[in-house]
């Protein structure tokens, strides 16, 4: 009963709670392993050259490089072929290749297998598009918080999980895991979802992937919105691979390490998932928009004094902060971007901006490693909230959705009320 209440009985209600539990379990796989990267690379041991911190940005970098490239070409063939086998595409690939990963034997082989998942998976984005083509438009802030609602609870839970596993079994455990939950969740995908049959566009009037990424960044307010998705992604992933080294710095017991790294992320990834659904409602009712600014300003405002902790405990509790403000930012961009676009369009919107994104986390630890060996590990928070702070100016210029698309898919729905109130006797 519980469960109907919250996800209701219309059919894109079913979609939504599907799509929850496969968000839910990949966000979960991931997680055991992402934060942990960096202390992965250094347990693997180099082979060539270079030092930790250079291939922990190498591996964070390599797979948002190769996801830039291929994430623009997956959404346009979502619109062509269906967001469903997208999202299939994204999880069994990632099962098999993040199997792969946990039987690397050096750094050089990580970051070969991370380029391969760039270019292969992007779960998070594909669930998107298919929630997004399935839910009214007045409805997307509630559906898209809920997604990063299941997105950041897995993530909550993963890097303590993860980090208890590594202080324990070893990190290879958590990567065979991982590729479980993928398989999982890919599986429920399958034969929990009903995607309605496509209609067949004529081959002369099917537009090509470069006209159809023409017309999507010729939509009012889609390329700013890019813009702000980029400055957002730079800002979190340019402290991201150093996290762990930073905790480490501040620990005296480095046994511990993972089991405090993980609760450094699960605590701001557990105060992303409150605030996504509670902000993703506020904004169906206030406009995303504002949403969005408020959020990116309090996260200017807890990154910046993260440079000034002189323990982990401080960094947990700045860190909780700057979780919220990232559960508000996400769902706003999602639901400002289904906004802008025209139904049939999902895929190669959600598909370029998992490609902005992905460029922003390719340029952020490149970044982020360079100011740390000038400045320091704490300049990178400095940076950090800098960022924000400029998207947030950036945010306060985007223009308002278009009425008219709104009014038109009300409308739309109407007429799709009226057309089932009339069959409903002769049903009987």
């Amino acid at each position: 009963m519980r469960a109907k209440r919250l996800f209701g009985t219309e059919p894109w209600h079913r979609t939504l709670a599907i799509a929850f539990l496969a968000q839910l379990m990949a966000g979960l796989g991931f997680s055991l392993v992402f934060p942990f990267l960096p202390l992965y690379v250094q347990y693997l041991g180099i082979r060539t050259s270079g030092s930790v911190e250079f291939w922990s940005g190498i591996v964070f970098a390599v797979q948002a490089f190769t996801m830039m490239l291929s994430a623009p070409v997956w959404g346009s063939l979502a619109d062509r072929y269906g967001r469903k086998l997208m999202v299939q595409r994204a999880t069994f690939g990632g099962a098999v290749i993040l199997l792969a990963m946990g039987f690397a034997r050096s750094a050089e082989e990580l970051a070969i297998l991370r380029a391969i998942q760039g270019l292969i998976t992007g779960t998070v984005t594909a669930t998107i598009a298919l929630v997004a083509a399935a839910t009214p438009r007045k409805h997307s802030g509630f559906a898209l918080g809920l997604l990063q609602v299941a997105l950041w609870a897995g993530i909550a839970v993963g890097p303590v999980i993860g980090g208890v596993m590594a202080d324990t079994v070893g990190f290879r455990a958590t990567f065979i895991l991982t590729s479980t939950l993928l398989f999982l969740a890919g599986v429920l995908v399958h034969f929990g979802i009903h995607e309605p049959p496509r209609t067949p566009q004529p081959t002369e009037a099917r537009p090509s992937l470069l006209q159809s990424w023409r017309e999507v960044l010729h939509l009012p307010g889609v390329l700013p919105t890019f813009v702000v998705r980029f400055l957002n992604n730079v800002s979190r992933m340019s402290v991201m691979p150093l996290l762990p080294l930073f905790v480490q710095s501040l620990m005296s017991n480095s046994n511990a390490v993972g089991t405090m790294t993980g609760l450094v992320s699960g605590i701001g990834s557990a105060m992303s998932t409150l605030s996504a659904v509670v902000l993703g409602r506020v904004g169906d009712k206030v406009g995303h928009k504002r949403v969005l600014v408020f959020a990116a300003i309090l996260a200017a405002a807890g990154y910046v004094p993260q440079a000034l902790v002189t323990s982990p405990w401080q960094l947990i509790l700045l860190n909780g902060i700057t979780g919220a403000a990232v559960g508000g930012i996400l769902p706003a961009l999602g639901a400002l971007l289904a906004q802008y676009s025209p139904p049939g369009h999902e895929g190669a919107v959600y598909g370029l901006d998992a490609s902005v994104g992905s460029a922003g986390r390719t340029v952020a630890p490149i970044v982020g490693s360079a100011i740390a060996m000038w400045f320091g590990i704490r300049a990178t928070f400095v940076f950090a909230g800098a960022v924000f702070a400029l998207a947030a100016l950036l945010a306060l210029r985007l223009p308002p959705p278009s009425e008219e698309m709104v009014e038109e898919e009300e409308g739309v729905e109407k007429e799709i009320e009226k057309a089932t109130a009339t069959l409903r006797p002769l049903a009987r």
